[in-house]
């Protein structure tokens, strides 16, 4: 049997904010859950959203860890990449310093 990669991915919006997250499947057509409100908010214009390429990176990947271990690797990327300062990024957690 095949094991499914498990990995952590960086998304990259057209205004240079991220969103880290981690996908468990590997699916290629999986972008994360970022909060839709925080991004409308950044492209609020009809024509700021006419076309948008959005980048998504695998930052780390791993076929063995387990769930617990995806995950506390995926909030160790969002901390160090600071993905949860609203300045930077659309990760909501963890709250910054709260690491």
């Amino acid at each position: 049997m095949m094991r499914r990669m498990k990995v952590i991915y960086k998304v990259t919006w057209p205004n240079g904010k991220i969103y880290v997250g981690s996908d468990l499947t590997d699916s290629i057509t999986y972008f994360g859950s970022p909060d839709k409100r925080l991004i409308e908010a950044d492209f609020p214009t009809r024509e700021a959203r006419r076309d948008i390429t959005v980048r998504r990176e695998i930052l780390w990947e791993s076929d063995t860890a387990s769930d617990t271990e995806v995950l506390r690797k995926e909030r160790e990327l969002i901390v160090a990449l600071r993905a949860n300062d609203p300045a930077i990024g659309y990760n909501k957690n963890p709250r910054p310093g709260s690491s």
